[in-house]
């Protein structure tokens, strides 16, 4: 089964800034029909430290300009991620931008140390309730386990694996409670701005 977006409208991306601390980094092929990820986007967009990039609306042709990317990743002192998911898996796109960008001998392997010390924090919405998301429920897995392979890249490039934010059930949600998951989202991104490392806090 897989998790589907969201009825939504359009948005636009805003170029990276080589100053800010968090790179926020949109992976959605249907954003203007996704309320969750456009509510959580919309509500991180406007911190001071954060640089919104939206993959899909920067290469929609899935031609990425791997320096560029390489680039503003070194830049940022903390890697975000935000997607639905997608067959229990990142949008395509998305795992383009890690197949083409975080290559050997920059993201890890012999000097490949550009990411070494930075931190990876994962966002998705799931179409499903959390109650599925476990060794009993419908998914048989949890979002721990679907999220494995990103931590792995994490832990491979000497990144700090942060806590992922989850969105269950995004597609049922009405706007009270999205909006209330947007401020809790918020509140998150903000806290990556100032806050240390979930391993240093012994998380």
């Amino acid at each position: 089964m897989t998790d589907q977006p969201d009825p939504g409208e359009t948005t636009t991306a805003t170029a990276p800034a080589a100053t800010a601390r968090v790179l926020l980094t949109l992976a959605h092929p249907a954003l203007e029909r996704s309320r969750a990820n456009r509510a959580l986007a919309k509500a991180a967009k406007g911190l001071a430290g954060v640089t919104f990039h939206d993959l899909y609306e920067t290469y929609p042709d899935f031609a990425i300009d791997i320096e560029t990317e390489q680039a503003t990743l070194v830049a940022h002192g903390v890697v975000a991620l935000q997607f639905p998911l997608y067959w229990y898996s990142t949008p395509a796109l998305l795992k383009e931008w890690f197949d083409l960008v975080w290559l050997h001998g920059f993201a890890y392997g012999l000097d490949g140390n550009a990411l070494a010390g930075k931190r990876l924090f994962v966002a998705c919405t799931t179409g499903g309730a959390a109650k599925a998301y476990h060794a009993h429920g419908y998914n048989r897995f949890s979002m721990d386990d679907f999220l494995r392979p990103l931590e792995q890249t994490a832990y491979l490039c000497g990144m700090v694996w942060e806590t992922p934010f989850v969105v269950h059930g995004a597609a049922l949600k009405d706007d009270a409670e999205l909006k209330a998951e947007a401020g809790r989202y918020r509140a998150r991104i903000a806290s990556l701005l100032t806050a240390p490392a979930d391993a240093e806090l012994g998380a």
